[in-house]
């Protein structure tokens, strides 16, 4: 206030009249020499920092804030954004304001929501987080391409996987892409893993065997719950997607394209037979995927901790903390909620 530089200004002086330096005055009291000397300069009465007010030159007017406003909502832009009716207007040789005016003075008004005739675009939520803490609660299926010798001509392998134990419980190749084909798939299933109504969530993306008519009517009669990922979102479903890698990148699979849907399902049934009985798999501590849906993996990650307790009880120099973690994973989720899979969750390592 002009008040309190004047009283300011006083004290400097009767401090500098008594001996005082200035710029020791002028610090103690909180303010530079230069400040003081602006304050004394004529035509300075007033602290241009605190006390101006400018008006930007660019201001809109009243008169053509309301003309924005009468544009936008008239029967000829009312469905259109800003940024598409002012390049309109100038098409007319007319120019009210930028875009950017157009929008500060929609948003002032409460009028940016969808204007335009069409729907506006729909927001997909991801998945429900899922958790699965036994067999056949959660099952994870997909649809992949098998080569054949006849160029653009391929067989579809349909696989489906529990995701608790990894444990591929069904398969098959087919010639096309059926949801008549994926629900006989899905019904043998059920029949040889004895799943109960409302028992199974059956993850899948949204390609159009798993949405079918077929698939979902018979998903109805078994009593499966279906879940689906987002449009063009693959890690929604990343179990399925993580078992194709592992399938393709064996040092088994064939380097030539099928010759017959036999050969297919033949070398389908060497690698799942493989995988379910003798692939240790890393995500489920090194146990099968048989032995897990069996329930046997307690039992025999129980037996390693005793081997390893008594290997650090023989020679404690040899460890310089805790043994190995071989407690049983007890739960595994589909899509949690901060989408952070832990690296022990991809197929194949």
């Amino acid at each position: 206030m002009k008040e309190e530089r004047e009283e300011i200004k006083v004290l400097i002086k009767e401090a500098v009249d008594a001996g005082a330096k200035q710029s020791k005055a002028c610090e103690i009291i909180g303010i530079s020499e230069k400040t003081l000397q602006r304050w004394s300069q004529a035509g300075h009465e007033q602290d241009g920092r605190l006390e101006a007010k400018h008006k930007p030159v660019n201001k809109l007017t009243e008169q053509e804030y309301e003309q924005i406003l009468d544009i936008a909502n008239s029967p000829e832009y009312a469905d259109m954004p800003s940024h598409k009716i002012v390049p309109t207007l100038a098409d007319k040789g007319i120019y009210i304001a930028s875009e950017s005016s157009f929008y500060r003075v929609l948003k002032a008004e409460k009028q940016l929501k969808h204007r335009q005739k069409s729907k506006p675009v729909k927001q997909v939520k991801k998945p429900g987080a899922l958790v699965a803490t036994e067999p056949n609660q959660i099952y994870s299926w997909d649809i992949t391409y098998l080569p054949t010798t006849v160029k653009g001509i391929f067989l579809y392998l349909y696989l489906v996987m529990d995701i608790y134990s990894r444990k591929i419980v069904g398969w098959q190749v087919y010639k096309n892409e059926s949801s008549a084909q994926a629900a006989d798939l899905m019904t043998d299933i059920c029949q040889r893993e004895g799943v109960q109504p409302n028992q199974v969530t059956l993850h899948s993306d949204n390609g159009s065997p798993m949405k079918g008519a077929t698939m979902l009517a018979t998903l109805q009669q078994l009593g499966v719950i279906p879940s689906f990922s987002r449009p063009s979102v693959s890690n929604d479903n990343p179990y399925s997607e993580s078992l194709f890698r592992t399938l393709k990148y064996r040092p088994e699979y064939p380097e030539q394209p099928f010759f017959t849907l036999a050969a297919a399902r033949d070398w389908v049934e060497i690698f799942a037979d493989w995988y379910n009985r003798e692939h240790l798999h890393s995500a489920i501590k090194f146990i099968t995927p048989e032995q897990r849906h069996a329930g046997k993996d307690e039992e025999i990650l129980g037996r390693r901790k005793e081997v390893y307790q008594q290997a650090r009880l023989k020679n404690p120099n040899r460890w310089s903390g805790e043994i190995r973690n071989w407690d049983k994973v007890e739960e595994v989720y589909l899509n949690p909620e901060n989408q952070k899979m832990n690296i022990e969750e991809k197929e194949g390592l």
